[in-house]
């Protein structure tokens, strides 16, 4: 290597190369193609001539971005310096008999202020001497060296941890807005100091002149950047170097206490605009926005007048984020509809599964890579970073393409905007926040477009989308195995109501993140006992979302919602917690099981058919004991049909009643959008042709003859006695689905006079289907009498046990907690 080397500088000296060959044209080629992921990760099979220039080239960048920072924190300094000059000139005329600011004001315009210029200027002394001394190394041990044993991690953590002296500053910040523009206004003197104030500007101290609000908004802007420098950072730090730990804690307490800041904050969305006009940001966040070209993704600012949507440009090394302007909606005659979900097309499925399983290898090879600790330097960390950008890109076009939940936007003038969203509670949030605003809003004035984008960079809230690959390494605080939920029942509704219940978790999509329940009874006290269990990676949240139908079909309603912390002690046992979702109490329980997670297919997993199959089989691939057609139809006939004459016995169209009995033996999410919208008596077919398809009766054939005897019994409580008992030794799927639909029929039969329905009508129609012989009979008018007298019988017990639609979960000695 040493001859090599000696080689190469000759080689330069004679103006024969310009350049030195370097690592990355290898690697170019190694990941140009996507197939490298089908082969192990391992960077010890690559030879490579020099991997010395990869390592100088990161660290070299890492010194840029420090110094950066460095000239940076010294114009911030200048600037609190200008800012806290005229304090003691202000505090000296408050005694006199005319004074420009009361000792009261003066404490609340400069509140704060002198704490954070302390906290600044021994962050900036202490980089400053650290970067001085790698001058002092590059003479001793070389420039790599120097650079490499280069340590800073300690001060950002030392500064991010009094990052609270921040929160009293900008908890104060409109108070002292208010006070500077008041007094800008009315006192001659304070406004020729406010309008004229100047502070030196970077290393070469050139002056720059600023108003006093625009100094006072200065430490407002630089706290938001916090998070955005440290990024900037880690980005350039190798993962194997010591500072690597040390910042990415940094980043995680800075990210911690920007999140409480916005969720609090008020002062911090404020922005006064042209025309004197007063508008607020009050949410914001990384949304897909659908058009004629196709999904895109957006960052989405709502005001208190209006919705901007903007794309991210730039943010490159040195320079500063830019927006440019997609569109706005004035919030005024806004009309916000949650529009179910967006169909996804067999190709985009297949597209979105390869995706995952992609991001998949990519994460193992990142945390094989990640592990390895006797690695060539500079390979391993150029290596690295080739991973973690291919991760970041996945991720990206994942949050593009996968979001189906769809929001509808309609403007009074006519223009219509489509957002779309992965997470069901963060569409209820933005809905939540659009329709607050727009209950208190009348019509604004025209905004001044080029200011507002422009103004987004300083207020937003969200950095960047959110990429879990983006994240700091924090697997001892995440989820990483199955994390088991069981939905039990809610409480506190005000009327009978059919619910639903949405559960997600964060962390990376390899795996479906978000489920629901199925729809409950309606009733008071919602009954589930339904579990459901994601495979997680980097799970730290749970969300919950309580939904209900509404009686025009057209948007179901949310009745509340509410986030869990995740602790990955809750391990081997269950969990129970109550939570407040709006003003009901959601029950549920949770288990988490860590383990290796098994790669996810690359392939679209095909929906096993329902009709046709014996119901137990299909009990078992859904995970219930009522299959979820038998609920979806029930629940549609009871929600459109009990008003309608006939209802099971006037039959709908045979080739929809097709239609929608393909949709549930392939896609069972469009089947369930389809049973909403069909004509009802085609939702009744189908429930009827469910039952008479089943290759074996819902009544298992062997217990006929047992009824056919029962009924003969002369004593009534011995028939009654006789006849439930073989109820109950019908299988759990059976004899659920059963008593699910006994209760449905009953319903139906509740509403007699608008419907014709009686009990006796309902169980001729449907004691053919639910009930035969184990080998037809010559006597075809004694079998169907044995059938309806089953089923008349059935259906007028009172005192019918109410069926568990869910397989039982065993909860035992579970830990309660009260959220």
């Amino acid at each position: 290597m040493e001859l090599f080397e000696e080689a190469l500088a000759y080689l330069q000296t004679e103006n024969v190369i310009a350049v030195e060959p370097a690592a990355s044209d290898l690697l170019e080629e190694v990941f140009a193609d996507d197939n490298f992921l089908e082969s192990p990760l391992r960077t010890d099979s690559f030879s490579l001539p020099d991997a010395r220039n990869a390592s100088e080239d990161m660290l070299e960048k890492r010194l840029v971005v420090l110094r950066g920072i460095l000239n940076s924190e010294q114009l911030y300094l200048n600037e609190l310096e200008t800012l806290l000059m005229p304090m003691k000139a202000l505090k000296a005329t408050a005694g006199t008999s005319q004074p420009v600011l009361s000792c009261q004001d003066i404490q609340t315009v400069f509140y704060q202020v002198p704490e954070l210029q302390v906290l600044h200027r021994d962050f900036y002394q202490g980089l400053k001497a650290r970067l001085e001394g790698v001058v002092e190394q590059d003479d001793d041990l070389g420039n790599e060296q120097g650079a490499y044993q280069l340590s800073v991690g300690d001060l950002f953590q030392k500064f991010v941890s009094q990052l609270a002296t921040y929160r009293g500053f900008i908890d104060n910040y409109e108070s002292a807005v208010d006070i500077v523009r008041r007094c800008t206004q009315t006192d001659p003197r304070f406004r020729t100091l406010a309008e004229s104030m100047k502070s030196g500007k970077g290393t070469d101290n050139s002056q720059s002149e600023y108003t006093f609000e625009a100094l006072l908004y200065r430490p407002l802007d630089r706290v938001t950047k916090t998070t955005l420098v440290l990024h900037d950072l880690l980005s350039h730090t190798p993962p194997d170097h010591h500072d690597s730990a040390l910042l990415q804690e940094a980043l995680r307490i800075s990210s911690s206490f920007l999140s409480g800041l916005n969720e609090t904050s008020q002062c911090k969305r404020a922005v006064t605009l042209s025309k004197g006009m007063r508008r607020q940001l009050m949410h914001d966040g990384f949304v897909v926005c659908m058009s004629e070209h196709g999904p895109s993704l957006r960052h989405l600012f709502l005001y208190t007048d209006l919705l901007l949507s903007v794309k991210l440009k730039g943010g490159t090394l040195g320079r500063q984020s830019q927006y440019r302007y997609s569109w706005h909606m004035p919030l005024f005659g806004l009309q916000v509809r949650w529009a179910g979900e967006e169909e996804q097309t067999p190709e985009l499925q297949q597209r979105i599964s390869c995706m995952k399983a992609k991001m998949y290898q990519l994460r193992q090879a990142l945390t094989q890579q990640t592990g390895c600790q006797k690695r060539a330097h500079s390979l391993h960390s150029r290596f690295v970073d080739r991973i973690q950008k291919k991760l970041q890109e996945c991720e990206i076009w994942l949050l593009t393409h996968s979001p189906s939940l769809t929001l509808k936007l309609h403007s009074t003038s006519g223009k219509s905007h489509t957002l779309l969203m992965s997470s069901l509670h963060e569409l209820e949030q933005w809905r939540e926040a659009i329709n607050k605003l727009i209950g208190e809003n009348t019509d604004t004035v025209p905004p001044d477009l080029l200011t507002l984008t422009n103004s987004c960079v300083k207020l937003r809230m969200t950095q960047q989308p959110h990429l879990e690959s983006l994240q700091p390494g924090n697997a001892a605080r995440s989820l990483c195995g199955t994390l088991s939920v069981v939905v039990h029942s809610c409480s506190g509704l005000q009327q009978p109501a059919r619910m639903w219940v949405s559960v997600e978790v964060d962390g990376y999509e390899f795996f479906n993140n978000r489920a629901q329940t199925h729809s409950s009874l309606n009733t008071l006290n919602p009954q589930w006992n339904q579990e459901i269990s994601f495979q997680v990676d980097g799970a730290k949240i749970l969300r919950v979302v309580c939904v209900t139908p509404t009686e025009n079909g057209k948007e179901d309603r949310v009745m509340g919602r509410d986030t869990v912390k995740l602790d990955p002690a809750i391990t081997k046992r269950w969990t129970k917690l109550n939570l407040p979702v709006g003003h009901l109490e959601l029950t549920l329980s949770i288990m988490y099981s860590p383990h290796p997670l098994d790669p996810p297919s690359s392939t679209l997993s095909q929906q096993l058919p329902v009709f046709s199959v014996p119901i137990g089989v299909v009990a078992q691939q859904e995970g219930v004991l009522v299959p979820q057609v038998v609920r979806s139809c029930a629940e549609e006939v009871e929600r459109r049909g009990l008003g309608e004459e006939g209802i099971y016995r006037t039959s709908g169209s045979a080739k929809d009643i097709q239609l929608l009995k393909h949709a549930f033996d392939t896609n069972l999410r469009e089947a369930l959008k389809s049973v909403r919208s069909a004509e009802v008596n085609v939702v009744s077919g189908t429930l009827k042709l469910y039952f008479r398809d089943l290759p074996e009766p819902l009544v298992p054939a062997d217990l006929y003859h047992r009824l056919k005897k029962a009924l003969d019994l002369p004593d009534l409580n011995s028939k009654q006695s006789t006849l439930r008992n073989i109820l109950d030794s019908c299988p759990d799927a059976n004899r659920n689905t059963l008593l699910y639909l006994f209760h449905h029929l009953r319903r139906v039969a509740e509403r007699v006079d608008a419907n014709k329905m009686s009990i006796m009508n309902l169980a001729t129609v449907f004691g053919p289907s639910l009930l035969r012989p184990p080998v037809s009979r010559v006597d075809i008018s004694e079998e169907v009498v044995v059938q309806v007298q089953v089923v008349f019988f059935y259906l007028q017990c009172n005192d019918l046990p109410t069926p568990l639609t869910s397989l039982p979960v065993d909860t035992e000695n579970e830990q309660e907690t009260i959220m």
